[in-house]
């Protein structure tokens, strides 16, 4: 059964204080039950799986260069036999059961990959900040740091700033700071939120992830 849940939050000031206003943040959901759980655990396993690359590779004695001769004669010189120099028992030859290349690819449906950027967001309410916007910043590395110690959020905490638009130089001030990262409203990462302790989001993303996620 789907139900309307409405997540209201108080927009603050750069100076950390509520400015009186509140915006609501409106999204679908299920009844929180283990099913939720598991749409959220596939989502997130599905991404993580999507992510290898696959592109660890060894070579089978048949693609190692050389073996075109009998490196000795059979018999006579107190040597093991050997057939070829591309043996894996061999210094430099093939491997056996060794990785190759292989393309990781597994498919979530779109409506349930929303359903469970959905029910994280709501799990994890009491972790969202909202401000009226970053207008107000100088983008500087040091000017992030003390915009985030007002509203008590420790560097040491991983922190994700969505915003409607990633502005050059808002990026350019974060990257330095490895526990902070940023986000598109309309471009949602699961495994961030997931993993994030503090959501510090603009007042024009809400209404974006309402209109992208809702459908």
């Amino acid at each position: 059964m789907i139900l309307q849940k409405s997540l209201t939050f108080p927009i603050k000031l750069s100076t950390g204080e509520e400015s009186g206003e509140k915006i609501t943040l409106t999204l679908k959901s299920k009844e929180v039950t283990n099913t939720t759980n598991y749409i959220i655990q596939r989502a997130y396993l599905t991404q993580r799986f999507n992510e290898r690359q696959g592109n660890a590779n060894t070579l089978t004695r048949a693609e190692v260069k050389g073996g075109g001769r009998k490196p000795w004669r059979q018999k006579g010189t107190g040597r093991a036999r050997a057939g070829s120099n591309t043996s894996p028992l061999w210094k430099g030859g093939g491997v056996s059961f060794g990785p190759k290349s292989k393309l990781y690819s597994n498919k979530i449906n779109r409506k349930e990959r929303q359903l469970s950027l959905r029910s994280l967001l709501i799990a994890k309410e009491k972790d969202i900040t909202i401000v009226n916007d970053l207008n107000y910043l100088d983008y500087k590395t040091n000017n992030i740091i003390k915009t985030l110690n007002i509203f008590h959020i420790n560097l040491i905490d991983n922190t994700l700033i969505i915003v409607p638009k990633i502005e050059e130089k808002l990026l350019k001030a974060t990257r330095n700071i490895k526990t902070i990262k940023l986000l598109v409203a309309n471009n949602l990462n699961l495994k961030q939120i997931l993993l994030a302790k503090n959501l510090f989001i603009t007042k024009d993303s809400l209404k974006t992830i309402e209109e992208t996620y809702n459908g």
